[in-house]
């Protein structure tokens, strides 16, 4: 199982982000868990000071933007 984490504030763009990992996923039938962090200090420690930022398996994947279906896909 992967381990999807979305670094952000909770904004609009943070959810979209959280439904598109999910929604790729169901896609090609992988499992993932989807954690949303929030916490300032939490996200700083992954070096995002952009966000929404996504983390796969504990690596910094993506920050600044909203990803693109076909990077989340490459992602899982």
């Amino acid at each position: 199982m992967k381990i999807i984490k979305v670094l952000g504030s909770g904004c609009k763009k943070c959810l979209e982000t959280a439904e598109l990992a999910q929604a790729v996923a169901d896609e090609k039938g992988v499992a993932i868990k989807i954690e949303k962090v929030t916490d300032m200090a939490q996200i700083m420690a992954y070096d995002a000071m952009s966000t929404p930022a996504v983390v796969v398996d504990e690596k910094v994947v993506h920050k600044g933007s909203k990803p693109t279906k076909d990077q989340m896909a490459m992602w899982i």
